[in-house]
């Protein structure tokens, strides 16, 4: 009857484990972003510091002149205070600069690599 008891302990241990370590295993990978480093310029519409990534919404004027709007992808907000980075990083109607890594699929959107203001602030590796 003990033998029951440890297996049955055992079970439970590893459906603990496995309910545990879910959230980790589920967060994304970032393969949906090219390794290929792209530049856009625009005005930042909106930064939404917000869990559990942050966005930089940019407009940008794409090749035939029409406005379009980026959605760029950055860390967690708790990540990039203890950073120094706060809500008022990107402030709305400023321009900007941005490299990224752009999507996949083309969509205008991608992963923050850095920013770069008019006064030459620079925010991310700008190398």
């Amino acid at each position: 009857m003990k033998s029951v008891y440890k297996v049955v302990l055992a079970v439970l241990a590893v459906a603990g484990f496995f309910f545990a370590v879910q959230p980790a295993v589920a967060h994304h990978s970032g393969a949906e972003f090219m390794d290929q480093v792209k530049e856009i310029t625009g005005t930042i519409k909106e930064f939404q510091f917000k869990n559990p990534h942050t966005w930089i919404q940019v407009v940008v004027e794409n090749p035939k002149g029409e406005k379009e709007e980026w959605s760029v992808e950055w860390g967690a907000p708790n990540s990039l205070a203890r950073q120094g980075y706060r809500p008022s990083t990107f402030p709305a109607g400023a321009k900007v600069v941005m490299r990224i890594h752009p999507m996949r699929s083309g969509a205008p959107a991608g992963g923050f690599v850095a920013a770069k203001f008019p006064d030459g602030k620079t925010v991310g590796k700008w190398e």
